[in-house]
């Protein structure tokens, strides 16, 4: 039977066997959403000047991400699914970094360059565990990306808890999770007016 484990980005090195980068709000989520628009590949990097950097190396890619929830200024897109979706993004190459989600993959692919690596939100959260439930392994470990600087993280480790139900065997209601979300600091952020969307 599966082991589940939570980390964040502080103990990222404690992580074993499949490694879940879960960031709901919403790296995880706009990444899904530009899959589904077209986009062919999406390379995670931790800061601004490696995105550009490796723009310059791509033909044709474009930028996407914030840095403290806002679109730095040489980006082509912000971290928005929203926006995304409604991008002519079909067949290009992204380069996405974000404060959160990107910094779970990066640290993680460092911390365990060995081990399976996988990017998680609610909206591709039955995939993730249908892919987990076909692989079986001995350890899972989500890292919780949402928290950090004072933020609790909760729609994230949800996230991770529903992935975890559904894989031992459950088919749980979504809905007690999912309102996790708004609840979360994040969650309360975004309705506050505070992080554009």
């Amino acid at each position: 039977m599966t082991k589940f484990y939570y980390v964040d980005l502080n103990t990222i090195h404690q992580a074993r066997g499949v490694i879940i980068a879960i960031d709901v709000l919403r790296a995880f989520t706009t990444a899904a959403y530009a899959f589904e628009a077209g986009a062919d590949r999406i390379y995670p990097v931790s800061t601004v000047e490696e995105a550009l950097h490796l723009k310059q190396k791509i033909n044709g890619a474009l930028t996407l991400g914030e840095v403290d929830g806002f679109q730095p200024p040489a980006f082509d897109f912000s971290n928005s699914p929203a926006e995304i979706s409604r991008a002519n993004i079909r067949g290009k190459v992204l380069i996405h970094r974000s404060s959160a989600g990107t910094q779970g993959l990066t640290q993680a692919a460092q911390a365990s360059p060995d081990s399976p690596l996988l990017a998680a939100s609610f909206v591709v959260a039955r995939a993730t565990a249908k892919y987990l439930m076909a692989i079986n392994p001995d350890w899972v470990t989500f890292v919780v990306t949402g928290a950090d600087r004072g933020r609790d993280g909760d729609e994230d480790r949800a996230c991770g808890e529903y992935i975890e139900a559904l894989v031992n065997g459950g088919d749980p209601d979504p809905v007690p999770y999912t309102r996790r979300v708004a609840a979360s600091t994040v969650g309360r952020g975004f309705q506050q007016g505070g992080m554009a969307y």
